[in-house]
């Protein structure tokens, strides 16, 4: 491993959080078994099979919160379409904002256009 590949290994771990072992036999699985997913009711079935209702509904409304933010829509505005706390849409706004740009990614893609254009969108007042 050279030196850069190293302090970019460094970064990411800081960045996606050090207590993370993104490498173990069963995460990679768990990535590898995304990837294999062909279409949206490939999706649908897999993550009805390994998520519960309620849990979807919170990871789809995680990612509304992410596209809603990326259109200047208000913290208490997104909370109350949503039902997430302000905690957890200022901690997506932090990751939407992150250099990992995940959400950005996968916005940009469903979306189909180019990269959402990322403001603060931070007001807990009407």
């Amino acid at each position: 491993m050279n030196k850069n590949t190293k302090i970019a290994t460094v970064r990411l771990i800081q960045e996606i959080g050090p207590k993370m072992d993104w490498n173990t036999k069963e995460n990679r699985q768990f990535f590898e078994a995304i990837l294999t997913l062909k279409n949206a009711d490939e999706a649908k079935r897999f993550l009805r099979d390994l998520m519960t209702e309620g849990e979807i509904k919170e990871f789809a409304n995680r990612l509304e919160a992410a596209s809603l933010l990326s259109k200047d829509v208000q913290y208490n505005a997104i909370s109350e379409g949503t039902g997430l706390s302000s905690t957890t849409i200022a901690r997506i706004s932090k990751w939407l904002k992150g250099s990992l740009g995940g959400y950005r990614l996968v916005l940009s893609r469903i979306n189909h256009h180019g990269p959402s254009k990322i403001r603060k969108g931070l007001s807990l007042s009407s």
